[in-house]
């Protein structure tokens, strides 16, 4: 993905010199204006593509080896759209959920053969602490659960009743366990409730192979959903980043077409100002210096700004690297002498930063002699 260098739409608005028109000039600033806004835009975009994927990262670090290794089997297949899923999520719901009730309504058959039994009528009501006189009831058995509530909430329509056939025949046992953990196992409370419970558990068993496989379909589908709409948000985030791409594009091509006009529109400039600018060159720190050779290796692909000697020639520069070259040059020293001005000319530089100095400046001095040299080729008259 190409980077977008805000130092372009400055140059855009120093580039407009000399004779331009104010109504261009303004024309061209509002140009740069909205570049400005696209690549805020733009930027806060990247950030966000970003941010999905260090949390993609990090829920695949904390996940199971054989789920990523599932992820990276079905990545091939053809995955629907959020909003499909979504739908698809809402109608696998209902499917499930009517499932479930026919389980329910199977436990409940179970329920009723249980509930008729001789020995069935102490679980049927709640039992009357106050009336038994069983003061310490409440001491002793922390949930009371009867046939009567759990009928109740079998048959709710206000979203509080049992969601699951397990939560219902977790309630049946509590009923009579504690029956036996309240009674003495001598008692005939205690004898029923466990004979009661043993005839439970056996019916149970018939129904619970149907339970867990729909447990497991349940789960198998919801592992399936899951793993869709990861891929489709990933899916999505990559498109994003794909129109992001483009968009960058369309941006630097917008850049490149603006500089052009500008350059277009502005004054050349004279050969005095190239021989200023050339001498302001040398007076650049080494850091600087160096900027400003990228800034010429940018238009000259065969220039290099980083080699052992380099051999600039002023005269041989594009309007755009000249323009650009001037403006970068006349800032810079500006912060220099700030920051000269500031930090009383530097003279507490301890050994260290001093030898740092004279490394820098030793390339500083080998460049700003070959800036010199190829200047001197320029002035020098041919020999006869």
């Amino acid at each position: 993905m190409n980077q977008i260098d805000p130092m372009d739409a400055a140059d855009a608005r120093n580039f407009v010199v000399g004779d331009t028109a104010h109504a261009e000039v303004d024309g061209f600033r509002h140009q740069v204006d909205e570049i400005f806004l696209k690549v805020d835009r733009l930027e806060q975009s990247v950030n966000e593509i970003e941010q999905f994927y260090l949390t993609l990262k990090k829920k695949q670090q904390t996940g199971s080896k054989g789920s990523s290794i599932v992820k990276d089997k079905d990545k091939e297949r053809h995955v629907p759209s959020i909003k499909k899923q979504q739908q698809e999520a809402a109608r696998r719901e209902a499917a499930a959920a009517k499932r479930m009730q026919e389980l329910m309504r199977q436990f409940g058959t179970i329920l009723r053969q249980i509930s008729q039994h001789k020995w069935a009528w102490p679980f049927m009501q709640p039992v009357d602490v106050e009336g038994l006189g069983l003061h310490d009831y409440y001491e002793v058995i922390d949930k009371p659960m009867d046939f009567s509530t759990i009928k109740n909430q079998m048959e709710a329509k206000d979203g509080t009743g049992y969601k699951n056939v397990r939560e219902i025949c977790s309630d049946v046992r509590l009923v009579f366990k504690n029956a036996m953990k309240y009674n003495d196992e001598r008692s005939d409370v205690h004898v029923m409730a466990k004979t009661l419970l043993a005839k439970f558990e056996e019916k149970w068993l018939q129904l619970l192979p149907k339970v867990t496989e729909e447990e497991k379909r349940r789960e198998e589908e919801e592992a399936e959903a899951l793993l869709d709409m990861q891929l489709a948000q990933e899916a999505a985030q990559a498109k994003m980043a794909r129109d992001i791409s483009n968009e960058i594009y369309e941006v630097d091509m917008q850049l490149d077409e603006l500089r052009e006009l500008v350059v277009q529109n502005c004054r050349k400039i004279s050969t005095e100002e190239k021989r200023k600018l050339g001498a302001a060159l040398t007076k650049l720190s080494p850091e600087d210096l160096s900027k400003a050779l990228e800034i010429v290796a940018e238009n000259n692909p065969s220039f290099q700004a980083t080699a052992e000697e380099v051999d600039l020639d002023i005269d041989a520069q594009s309007e755009s690297t000249l323009w650009r070259l001037k403006f970068f040059v006349k800032d810079a020293l500006e912060v220099h002498a700030k920051s000269s001005a500031s930090t009383g000319g530097g003279n507490n530089q301890n050994h260290t930063n001093s030898n740092n100095i004279n490394s820098n400046n030793k390339r500083k001095k080998e460049i700003c002699d070959a800036i010199a040299r190829t200047a001197k080729k320029k002035t020098k008259k041919p020999s006869s």
